[in-house]
């Protein structure tokens, strides 16, 4: 990842495209051709069914669609040919590790490297009670999860236990092209930036742009802390154009937000365009083309592809 080039991405719209695969394969197609550096796409394996759930307050329950990342993004992998397969973020305790290594490791195979896997703990109780994992070791869990990954997609045998693993004189087959395969830690808590800075090959948070200077410069001191350079662990936020329960933002609004991250020293964004009352890779890739072409400028400008 250069330093020196400020990376736009795409969040795919899980909740709106829908189930047909040419819907899917046009989008990321378009996102390609577009330009854009790479495709993020968001993870929840199973939805609350909200009839009996009056308190609810989160933003998806079993009416929202979401195709499994790592299905998803092999799919893309057959499909596109420059564009960098982004996790952002896969609920990495809610998955066996060691089958987790194997699967990222195929995908990496597939796409010919071209994979990038944020990661996190989650927030949806009802999604580790269904997968019989508990939701209160989920930060325990994910710090095992990480440095097991790292050894599983670069040793041929190992052997490793931990509270929620044993491995004994084993490995998986066949290692994937990256080695490792690079894992950056999402979350806007304190508690995740200390985590990306200590074993974070990236940070992956929300960031609001007025926030954005101030968070990074945390994230930064906390990485020197760690005993790390902060200038090789870089930043990328997530932009929305509607977020959970917010207005609808214009295309301003949001290159707007991207040039204060740009400057803040993020070293790219996710460009989000769900809950715009789109429907179709049609008229989400007209958004993201409106937002590529204002944020494509001369090479004096630093927001440069």
């Amino acid at each position: 990842m250069s330093p020196n080039i400020f990376r736009i991405g795409a969040v795919f719209p899980q909740t709106e495209i829908g189930a047909d695969a040419g819907e899917i394969r046009a989008f990321a197609r378009g996102v390609e051709a577009l330009g854009y550096n790479h495709i993020l796409a968001y993870d929840h394996v199973i939805g609350a069914d909200l009839r009996n759930r009056p308190d609810w307050n989160m933003p998806y329950s079993v009416d929202t669609m979401f195709h499994e990342p790592i299905a998803l993004l092999s799919f893309l992998a057959g499909v596109t040919v420059s564009l960098e397969l982004v996790t952002a973020v896969i609920i990495l305790p809610q998955r066996q590790t060691v089958l987790f290594a194997q699967q990222a490791a195929n995908l990496d195979i597939f796409c010919g490297g071209r994979l990038r896997l944020g990661v996190g703990m989650g927030w949806n109780k009802v999604e580790y009670d269904a997968l019989g994992v508990p939701f209160a070791a989920r930060a325990e869990r994910l710090d095992t999860q990480v440095p097991l990954l790292r050894r599983l997609w670069t040793e041929r045998s190992l052997t490793d236990s931990g509270p929620f693993h044993n491995i004994v004189e084993a490995g998986i087959n066949p290692l994937p092209l990256q080695r490792p395969i690079p894992i950056w830690i999402g979350g806007n808590s304190l508690r995740a930036i200390k985590r990306a800075a200590r074993i974070g090959d990236g940070w992956l948070p929300y960031l609001p742009a007025e926030q954005a200077a101030e968070r990074i410069a945390v994230f930064r001191e906390e990485t020197a802390r760690a005993g790390r350079d902060p200038d090789g662990v870089p930043v990328e936020s997530i932009v929305f154009f509607a977020a959970f329960r917010t207005p609808r933002r214009t295309v301003d609004a949001v290159v707007a937000d991207a040039v204060c991250l740009q400057k803040a020293g993020a070293a790219g964004i996710g460009v989000d365009t769900m809950n715009m009352g789109l429907r179709g890779a049609d008229q989400h890739l007209s958004l993201l083309r409106r937002v590529k072409d204002m944020l494509v400028v001369p090479p004096n400008n630093p927001i440069v592809r």
